[in-house]
């Protein structure tokens, strides 16, 4: 009999069960509230309205109580898998430590948030049944395990390194204390005979264009199953093998080789060519279980080889090798539950359409939903998965010890069958923590996670999956002889620029592969009022400073102006500027790096997305609006850029052809002023063969600035351009910006040309100030006297619009 699934996923409700809670939140003791599975007890009270909306204003402090109250969840059992001779309730995810219940009768618990859990209900579980979830606080937990096991450092005050569970809910450098509870994921009534797939775990490899799929599989039966034979099908494309499983047997292989398959590659390299892969499992009499996944046929290696700059780190695929365009991912809400498939595709796809090429799912959230890595999978985005541990040390005793263990294999198995993950990463920062962050006296000899990513996690994935790398962590310079965040070894991230430096720094380093850098820059001008109703928006106002989590990050910001801009006259110029030195900061790292390719292999930006109204390192914002930033990613990640760099002292244009045919051109770099006079011109021919860089040296006649107040670098190939003051923004002699503005309409919008009389440096256009849902195709541009850009906005009607609010909209550096 074919195995019978049963979704719970209707008909909870959720009741204040105990724990924390303050007098002005007591009434909720007695009320029941309508609960959505999946989803968690904040969604749950908001949607009823019971609590503010915690992503509004300072309304997070108001609902802080939630995370030290207990939750119990419940539901009455609609129906029953028939005729079946075993039946299991599976939870895909639960927030965090649950015990379940069913008829008042404990059935199971749980302390792991990122893992699935299968109880035999098995002639416990019948129509009408009461099905109970508890959920304890998780600071119980967590301060209980501290009590336990003894104090580690962490880089933030709260305690989310004792207990499995997605760690920035307790808040972090961007992102709100929302310490969910609930039933995050789907939960089911699974009924099965015989036998049933415990677990797939397909290695797919591929040599001289002969594909091979060998899957091995681990069978559960029943007591009455096991004295049958089984057969298992797996059928990829058009072929299709068989292997009989005599009675008793628990594994099998199945191995199957394809001639002349289609190759998957990364964004930019090729076609996404995927293969639906299915395993079937039968007796005698009937199907009894399904498996069925997509699969890509790639191969894959990191480069880890030793040179004369160091060690490298680099993924090759299908021979060849990459330069990584990367961006961080974190959690795309703090309340997890409420990122569905078409939420992941949207943001994905802007990610894509950015250029960007590898997405590394950071270490303090979560493992992603199947939907994620389907999506990858079809973009082109390559996955570097981190296993879950962040900026702290980890106690390696029980009760942690075991749920690691059992966590890493089940995500393992879960992710392995995607192409687009490329790395098993360790942990986030917690390597170096031990070596720079003062951890070593107060551990006292304490562990503190090393077991872990140096042992435990590495022999997880060479045993479930080792078609893939396995790095101990990031940064990591591969061993304990250099430091772990050794830029010429291994990946490394770049916190000294923002935190105390300029981003001028960047230029004084070649990473092997920058794994996270960035600069922060405050949300969309909309997405602040509507995360700040009624308030005048200031840079230091009571509600800004709530939506800023960095360590003095106003001081930052404001420190990081100074070293470029005259101070800002108000809040609108101060949201522009720091947008645009947001933008220029990557602009630095990213075009320096690249120009060193191959000795640099990758750019991973700190970070893509948001998880609520913040002002952040992100390039998209916490309501999914672009900030200037996403749209110089566009540039920037494009297989062909276009930079004017130093190198030894000599400038130079680097003509960057990350692309897979060879590039020729010309490029013009003249030297000029301001007002469009030609001081000196250089026409250097070119042609740079696919993924590779050149550098061009320019004339002193041409690098060399007489006038640096008024004289600027400009080089030109093709649309592509980069241009260099002879000084910083606030000692340039700009003149006053004269632009001419033409309004025509167009599908769904408008198009803004946009003509400028004298040069003007970095135009933008808020689209948002127009209209909430307004977005522009385009971010900063930069103009010479006499030219004009053309930028088209979505989102609202063009009858009426106002032309004094349109001009209010634009902005650029010119006074």
């Amino acid at each position: 009999m074919k195995k019978q699934i049963t979704p719970l996923d209707s008909e909870w409700t959720v009741w204040l069960a105990g724990g924390s809670v303050p007098a002005e939140a007591a009434r909720l003791r007695d009320l029941i509230v309508p609960a959505q599975v999946p989803g968690c007890c904040h969604q749950d009270l908001l949607a009823a309205g019971h609590i503010p909306d915690p992503y509004v204003d300072r309304n997070e402090l108001e609902v802080a109580w939630i995370g030290r109250a207990d939750w119990r969840y419940d539901t009455t059992v609609p129906a029953i898998p028939v005729e079946c001779e075993r039946i299991d309730l599976v939870f895909e995810g639960l927030d965090t430590v649950a015990t379940v219940t069913l008829d008042g009768a404990e059935i199971g618990s749980t302390r792991n948030m990122h893992r699935t859990y299968r109880f035999d209900v098995t002639r416990r579980v019948a129509t009408g049944s009461h099905l109970s979830v508890l959920f304890t606080s998780a600071y119980t937990e967590a301060e209980a395990v501290k009590a336990e096991l003894g104090e580690r450092p962490n880089a933030y005050p709260e305690p989310f390194n004792y207990l499995r569970k997605m760690a920035c809910s307790f808040g972090w450098d961007w992102g709100p204390t929302l310490v969910t509870a609930g039933i995050w994921r789907p939960v089911r009534l699974e009924g099965w005979s015989t036998a049933r797939l415990a677990a797939v775990r397909p290695l797919v490899t591929v040599v001289d264009g002969i594909g091979r799929v060998q899957v091995h599989l681990d069978v559960e039966r029943t007591v009455a199953g096991q004295s049958k034979e089984l057969q298992a099908t797996l059928q990829v494309g058009g072929e299709i093998l068989e292997v009989q499983l005599p009675a008793g047997a628990q594994t099998a292989v199945v191995e199957l080789e394809m001639p002349d398959v289609a190759l998957w590659w990364p964004r930019g390299y090729g076609e996404q060519n995927l293969y639906e892969c299915k395993v079937t499992l039968t007796d005698a009499d009937a199907e009894l279980d399904t498996w069925q996944r997509r699969i890509g046929f790639r191969s894959l290696k990191l480069d880890r080889s030793a040179d004369q700059h160091g060690t490298a780190f680099g993924f090759e695929l299908n021979g060849v090798a990459t330069f990584a365009r990367g961006v961080n991912w974190i959690p795309d809400d703090v309340l997890p539950a409420r990122v569905g498939a078409e939420r992941y595709r949207h943001r994905l796809t802007q990610a894509a359409e950015a250029g960007v090429n590898l997405v590394r799912v950071w270490g303090g959230g979560i493992y992603e939903d199947d939907a994620f890595y389907d999506l990858c999978d079809e973009l082109g985005l390559m996955v570097w998965q981190d296993f879950l541990f962040a900026c702290a040390a980890y106690p390696e005793e029980e009760p942690l010890a075991g749920e690691v263990e059992a966590e890493a294999r089940d995500n393992v198995v879960r992710l392995m069958s995607h192409p687009s993950l490329v790395l098993w990463n360790g942990n986030n920062e917690n390597l170096w923590g031990f070596r720079d962050w003062d951890w070593e006296e107060p551990l006292a000899g304490r562990t503190w996670g090393e077991g872990y990513y140096v042992d435990l996690l590495p022999r997880v994935v060479a045993e479930l999956d080792p078609t893939r790398p396995y790095c101990a962590g990031s940064p990591w310079s591969g061993s304990w002889d250099h430091h772990p965040n050794d830029p010429a070894h291994g990946p490394s991230h770049f916190w000294e620029v923002w935190n105390r430096r300029d981003y001028t720094d960047y230029l004084n380093d070649v990473p092997r592969f920058a794994a996270e850098f960035g600069w922060q820059a405050p949300a969309a001008y909309t997405t602040l009022r509507a995360a700040l109703p009624g308030q005048e928006l200031s840079a230091d106002s009571p509600g800004m400073r709530h939506h800023q989590r960095a360590e003095d990050g106003l001081g930052k910001l404001d420190r990081g102006l100074a070293h470029h801009f005259r101070p800002p006259e108000n809040f609108d110029r101060w949201h522009y500027l720091t947008q645009v030195n947001q933008a220029r900061a990557i602009a630095t790292a990213v075009g320096h790096w690249r120009s060193h390719w191959p000795v640099c292999a990758g750019t991973v930006l700190w970070q893509l997305n948001d998880c609520w109204p913040v002002t952040s390192w992100s390039a998209i914002d916490g309501a999914g609006r672009p900030k200037p930033l996403y749209y110089e990613l566009r540039r920037l990640y494009a297989d062909r850029l276009l930079t004017l760099q130093v190198r030894d002292g000599v400038r130079c244009v680097a003509v960057d052809n990350q692309s897979g045919q060879e590039w020729t051109g010309v490029t013009s770099v003249r030297r000029m002023l301001a007002d469009g006079g030609v001081l000196a011109e250089d026409v250097l021919p070119f042609a740079v063969p696919a993924y590779s860089v050149a550098l061009l040296p320019l004339s002193d006649e041409v690098s060399s600035f007489k006038d640096t107040g008024r004289e600027l670098l400009v080089a030109d190939a093709g649309d592509l351009r980069d241009v260099v003051l002879g000084s910083e923004d606030r000692e340039f002699c700009y003149p006053p910006a004269d632009l001419l503005l033409a309004v025509e309409p167009a599908p769904g919008g408008l198009v803004v040309t946009i003509t400028a009389r004298t040069f003007v440096r970095d135009l933008l256009v808020q689209a948002d100030r127009l209209a909430p849902e307004a977005q522009a195709d385009r971010g900063l541009v930069t103009l010479l006297p006499g030219e004009s850009c053309a930028v088209g906005i979505t989102g609202l009607d063009p009858a009426g619009l106002d032309p004094a609010l349109l001009r209010a909209a634009v902005f650029c550096i010119n006074p």
